[in-house]
């Protein structure tokens, strides 16, 4: 599934009246709800690419995706990314955008704290829950 469809699915989805939506093409899946159904978040699993959560693999915080879409490292592509490796941000400051079905969204840093590592490339897939940034509090 490319991102283009996995976004047309979900617009479908928000419009519908169905509560859960699971869809499988190939080794792709894709897994919708709505809050107050089962699960209630959407998550994405597969080899779309997706970032998925290992927290095993991270040492130290991490900022999460807090939805399903696509990260963007910079407001622009002519313009430099937001945070680095290795930058001092504040709490409440923004670290990146996540876009889905055409809607920005801003992730804002949890504290005071220095980001240790970018864990993701500009224009990933992110899943639901997915370490974005490894950060130390500062």
């Amino acid at each position: 599934m490319t991102n283009s469809e996995i976004f047309e699915l979900m617009d479908r989805f928000e419009k519908s009246g169905i509560l859960t939506m699971r869809v499988c093409v190939g080794g792709n899946e894709l897994e919708l709800s709505r809050a107050g159904s089962a699960p209630a978040s959407a998550a994405v699993s597969a080899s779309v690419s997706p970032v998925v959560s290992t927290p095993e693999a991270q040492e130290g915080p991490v900022i999460r995706a807090p939805l399903v879409g696509t990260f963007y490292a910079a407001p622009a592509p002519d313009r430099p990314p937001l945070v680095n490796a290795g930058d001092r941000v504040s709490k409440g400051q923004t670290v990146c955008l996540i876009e889905a079905m055409k809607m920005m969204s801003e992730v804002t840093a949890p504290c005071d704290c220095v980001i240790e590592e970018v864990l993701v490339q500009n224009g990933d897939l992110l899943g639901f829950d997915a370490p974005i940034f490894r950060y130390r509090e500062a």
